[in-house]
């Protein structure tokens, strides 16, 4: 009864998706009350996680296969309040497509049970599980509009590719078996002075894997279809919340099993994250549509994350915590900017659709413009201390040359962010948009705005929060 209890914001996830399920097929016309009962079931969740799990400095459940701890209690509250801001502020997008359905709020429920399986899992059957949970509802998500031929192809590129991917990993896993006789992560932690370089394999097979899941070059290639593809409210949650659980099983798998291997498995990690910084730096450049902008930005910011986690100590774990958590936070404020760019009926995607618009809407204007400078890296604002947390981390371990890529590479980015200033305040303004929004997009643009514009002033509450995560003993 004691493990069910802290597997219990699973369980009550798992009997609501069920729950909803039911109502939205038996009760007509209840795409609105499952909406809003899946917002009350991620809010609740969120509650449930941090009463019960929290407080709890260790705890192994069912065979050693999930692990509760500060790391995991922590991300999946992360996950559960990302997935909450990005079901209240697709409705109004959802409704004028005419894809307001049932389906839309329990894909992403059933998502975010299969990211809390990861983030829990000690094992590698448990986290292949949670894995495919997750990425089942996100092929769905992907072709949600299916009246636009752009989004089939998107959910079937994503399909393909992820497919073959989890099969690289599968077999990343099965070598792993093969040569420890476990897939428990602590029983192949025990097994590895025998099987050192042979283990190696395995790992590069499974690092593949994770490195499409977050877009990270050279498994990058699905991220721009998809995003422009997907509808908008999508490609909000695939640049968001995927990438939280992805980076918590990064950190497990590489930290706890094969932490004695960090001589074979950092030089893989340096060269993701070189290869992500530089690659969507530069391949972002010559876009025109800004979902497609925002998938090579996303490219580059997982580079950055990755960076920290290369640097193998607990400082550098807490500086990619910190950077996914700030870089989430400037997402949801750029995207309600996105969302905001809407004119009878029908949403513009293309930077040139951005042409003056200081002009006719100063304050979106303005907010836009904090969001890219924060994206940037330009100090003050949040997106800095971003960065700066894991340079700080990376030269530490004296790996100056990854330090040295990546500021390169955020001079370079910088110009793709400042070009969308200066057709927002300098070109010839265009047709105003519609400002009639709902609440909660204008709450996630004011809130996340101001969090990023006033970071500077409470640091230590962000790292206070993720210091008390120590994997390194």
């Amino acid at each position: 009864m004691e493990n069910l209890q802290l597997v219990l914001p699973e369980i009550f996830l798992s009997l609501s998706i069920m729950f909803l399920l039911i109502l939205g097929v038996f009760k007509k016309n209840s795409t609105r009350i499952v909406q809003s009962l899946s917002l009350v079931v991620l809010i609740v969740t969120a509650v449930i996680t941090f009463n019960e799990t929290i407080g709890i400095s260790e705890v192994k459940l069912f065979n050693n296969s999930i692990i509760i701890d500060y790391l995991s209690s922590l991300m999946k509250i992360i996950t559960l309040l990302a997935a909450f801001l990005v079901l209240n502020i697709s409705s109004s997008y959802l409704k004028t497509f005419q894809i307001f359905k049932i389906e839309y709020p329990i894909l992403i429920l059933s998502s975010v049970l299969g990211m809390m399986v990861m983030i829990n899992s000690n094992d590698l059957i448990v986290f292949y599980m949670g894995l495919e949970l997750q990425s089942l509802a996100l092929y769905v998500l992907a072709t949600f509009n299916r009246d636009q031929i752009k989004s089939s192809e998107a959910g079937l590129k994503y399909f393909v590719l992820s497919a073959l991917s989890s099969g690289l990993l599968l077999y990343g896993c099965s070598l792993i078996y093969g040569f420890t006789g476990s897939t428990n992560f602590n029983v192949i932690a025990s097994q590895l002075n025998s099987n050192e370089y042979a283990l190696t394999f395995g790992i590069v097979f499974i690092l593949v894997g994770l490195s499409f899941k977050i877009s990270a070059v050279p498994f990058h290639m699905w991220a721009p279809d998809v995003y422009e593809g997907s509808p908008t409210s999508v490609t909000l949650f695939f640049t968001m919340v995927p990438k939280i659980a992805a980076l918590t099983v990064f950190i497990r798998f590489l930290y706890v099993p094969f932490l004695n291997l960090i001589d074979q498995w950092q030089m893989i990690l340096i060269f993701l994250s070189i290869a992500s910084m530089l690659f969507g730096a530069i391949a972002a450049i010559g876009q025109t549509n800004l979902k497609r902008l925002v998938a090579y930005s996303s490219i580059g910011h997982v580079g950055y994350a990755l960076a920290g986690v290369a640097a193998g100590t607990n400082d550098g774990i807490q500086s990619s915590v910190i950077y996914i958590t700030i870089y989430i936070l400037m997402n949801l404020g750029l995207f309600s900017c996105l969302l905001m760019l809407k004119r009878e009926n029908q949403y513009f995607e293309k930077i040139e659709d951005l042409s003056g618009l200081s002009k006719n809407h100063p304050m979106l204007s303005l907010s836009f413009l904090i969001i890219l400078f924060s994206l940037a890296g330009i100090p003050p604002l949040a997106g800095f201390f971003a960065k700066f947390y894991v340079f700080k981390a990376v030269i530490e371990q004296s790996m100056y040359f990854l330090a040295i890529v990546g500021l390169l590479s955020t001079v370079v980015a910088a110009f793709y962010y400042l070009r969308l200033i200066k057709i927002m305040y300098f070109d010839e303004q265009k047709e105003k948009y519609d400002m009639d929004h709902g609440f909660w997009l204008k709450f996630s643009l004011t809130a996340s705005t101001l969090l990023i514009l006033i970071y500077f002033i409470f640091p230590s509450q962000l790292i206070e929060v993720v210091s008390r995560i120590n994997l390194i003993q």
